[in-house]
Order: C-alpha cells, then structure tokens, then sequence
C-alpha cells in the first residue's frame, strides 16, 4: 500500500513538473515569437524609417536644388531686367534720334530749296563762262529734289558739290572756244575766264579782242593794245606759257 501511494506521488510530481514544463515551453515559445514579432515590428519600423528618412534627405536635396535655382533665376532678372532698361533707353534715344531727323528734315528741304534757288541766281547774275553746263547743273539739281529715289543725304551732297565747284571757278583760269556776239555779230572766239575777276575774248585770226562788261551785261570790242596781253593769257590758260603779268580789263563793281 506505501508502495502504490509513492508511486502515485511520483507519477502526480512527474505530472506536474510535465505540466510545468510544458507550460514553461509554452511561455518560452510565446516569449521567442513575442521576441520575433517584436524584432519584425522592428524591421518593419525601421524599414519605413529609413524609407522617410530617404524622402526626407530627397525631398532636402530637391530642396536645396530649388534654392540654387531660384538665386540663379533671381540673379538672371536681375542682369536681364538691367538689359531691358538698357534696351529700353536705347529705343527711347533712337526715337528721340528718329524725331530730330525728322525735325531736321522738315527743316533741311526747304533749306536746299533756298540753296539752289540762290545758286541759279548766281549763276544768272555771274559772268558768263560755261553758261550751259552751270545751268544744266542746277537744272539737274531741281530735278533731283523731286525724285523720292535719291535720299536726303545724298540731295545734300550734290548740292554742296555744286557750290564746290562754283567755289572753285572763282580761284582759277581756264581757256576754251566759244561764239559771242557782239553788236549783233556772232564771233568764234577763244575765251579766257580769269577766276571770277574779267573774262575776255580773241577772234581765232587775233584781229579782234573784246571782254564782258558787267555793268551793261553784254561783250564789247577793246583797242588793239589788249590783243598782245590777252593773247599771252589765252598761252597761259593752255599751259603754253609760263604764268606771268597781263595787262587785262577789270570791272570792279559796287
């Protein structure tokens, strides 16, 4: 009878250490996947941790970019806003350059109109020496100021060149052949133009010698002691002399 009641004992204490062992393992097997769970929690966690942190350090990055690229586009208006305002006065100043031409022009047509009004009174008044080139030359000269071809520059030029050269007649002397009438008889002359002082004439045959009077505007015979002198200034005028003193009619006037 002691015999069954320790075997019962036995088996009763080896049923609870079983018992406590299996509930021991139990729990040891709840706390390693509590443990597992926990860790792939962890991992999880840290996974979307280092995820954000990626977007955060991109989202800094894409940050920092949108600064440089906004100080660059804020330095670009600057320097371009600084190149509209210069642009800006540099079409002001062409206007304002366009408004004086025009100006200018308005004033200037009249001007040249003057110009060559007073040259073709000149040229009538002038002792007559290439009497129909100078007139040709301001009758082409009022031809011109009509054609809308020629610009306002070039108008101008023309025209100075046309008192350039009247300019000129005046410094020097020149012979050429002509007819002139005188007393109602025409004469194949040579002429002898001496700048603007006297002009002069000799018949080819050098019987007969006259010069231009500016008072009664037409030519008139002089006495033979003028053929010798303006024979002599005819030789000069060709360059068949040597430049020299010549006793010549002049006419001053008032």
């Amino acid at each position: 009878m002691r015999k069954q009641y320790v075997y019962f004992l036995c088996m009763c204490l080896i049923s609870s250490l079983l018992a406590a062992a299996e509930t021991n393992t139990k729990t040891l097997d709840d706390a390693v996947q509590t443990q597992v769970d926990s860790q792939q929690v962890n991992k999880q966690s840290q996974q979307k941790v280092n995820m954000l942190s990626n977007e955060t350090q991109d989202i800094a990055q894409v940050y920092r970019n949108t600064l440089r690229k906004s100080d660059s586009l804020e330095t670009y208006n600057q320097q371009l806003s600084k190149l509209v305002s210069q642009q800006k006065e540099s079409l002001n100043s062409i206007q304002r350059q366009l408004d004086n031409a025009e100006e200018t022009k308005r004033s200037i047509v009249p001007l040249m109109l003057k110009m060559i009004s007073t040259l073709e009174q000149f040229v009538a008044l002038d002792i007559p020496f290439l009497l129909d080139e100078r007139q040709q030359r301001v009758a082409a000269l009022q031809e011109m100021m009509d054609r809308p071809d020629v610009t306002l520059p070039d108008k101008y030029r023309r025209i100075m060149e046309a008192y350039q050269i009247e300019m000129e007649y005046g410094r020097t002397i020149e012979a050429y052949n002509d007819t002139v009438q005188v007393n109602g008889i025409d004469y194949t002359v040579d002429l002898l133009r001496v700048g603007r002082l006297t002009m002069a004439f000799q018949t080819l045959d050098a019987e007969v010698s006259g010069a231009w009077n500016r008072e009664t505007k037409k030519w008139e015979i002089l006495g033979s002691e003028y053929h010798r002198s303006i024979q002599k200034g005819l030789q000069i005028a060709n360059k068949q002399a040597p430049p020299d003193l010549v006793k010549l009619p002049i006419q001053v006037t008032e």
